[in-house]
């Protein structure tokens, strides 16, 4: 597998809504923080628990806290647009569209494992692929990036960062892929992916074998796709084989 240059770097937001939007804690009519946060039926330790975090935060600020239950980023960004949360923890793609489409702010970020407020978006293709082949061919006239037009691409979920947004900025950016459709409609953005790669590009649900960056990549390992976008630690979290075969 071969990794091409790094793309422009993302974080991941905690976001919270600020005014102008029904059921901000400003209205003054309700002294409870919801938190939007993807609840999960068990977990390792209590340490991973929400929970946690809410008690915390209603000890810290005196408020009444609760979690408000959400499957998706899409689900977070509907409860703070529509006032049934106050808070969510969302993936920098997501906050993004939060911050244009409806005006959300960040008002914190979290930490990576190395301590990095950011992460690195990162495209992988098989090494015997066409594109693998001529990004390793140290020939200048071979572009690995136009050689993926009309592929299967294996994405991280529907408005990812790394796993999407970043990817296809760098590909309309640099002219590869034309915009379908109104550019002010984020359902352009599938469109796109869809003209440009292959009307079969994995975009998968979440709960789903190719969903998430180890969805990706095992997306890419499968033969269902020539391409997986995900972040640049991934690799070395979820195929760490391949680090040992290269010592």
């Amino acid at each position: 597998m071969y990794r091409p240059p790094r793309f422009h770097a993302v974080f991941l937001c905690l976001m919270m809504v600020f005014g102008g939007l029904s059921g901000c804690l400003s209205n003054g009519e309700d002294d409870t923080l919801r938190i939007a946060f993807s609840v999960k039926d068990d977990y390792a330790s209590f340490d991973e628990n929400p929970q946690k975090l809410a008690d915390y935060l209603s000890d810290a600020t005196g408020k009444n806290v609760e979690l408000y239950a959400i499957t998706s980023d899409a689900l977070a960004l509907e409860a703070l647009r529509f006032g049934s949360a106050d808070m969510a923890f969302l993936d920098g793609g997501a906050a993004w569209m939060g911050w244009q489409q409806y005006g959300l702010e960040a008002m914190a970020a979290s930490t990576n494992a190395d301590e990095r407020l950011y992460y690195n978006a990162q495209a992988w293709v098989l090494t015997e692929s066409d594109a693998g082949r001529a990004a390793t061919d140290n020939d200048d006239s071979t572009d690995p990036f136009a050689m993926l037009k009309g592929t299967v691409t294996c994405h991280t979920g529907w408005l990812k960062s790394a796993g999407m947004l970043i990817p296809m900025g760098f590909f309309i950016g640099e002219g590869y892929a034309e915009v379908v459709g109104d550019e002010d409609d984020i359902e352009s953005l599938r469109s796109t992916i869809f003209n440009h790669f292959s009307e079969q590009a994995v975009i998968p649900e979440s709960g789903t074998p190719y969903y998430g960056y180890g969805g990706a990549l095992r997306c890419l390992s499968e033969g269902e796709g020539s391409v997986a976008f995900v972040k640049d630690s991934s690799v070395d979290t979820y195929c760490p084989e391949l680090e040992e075969r290269a010592a």
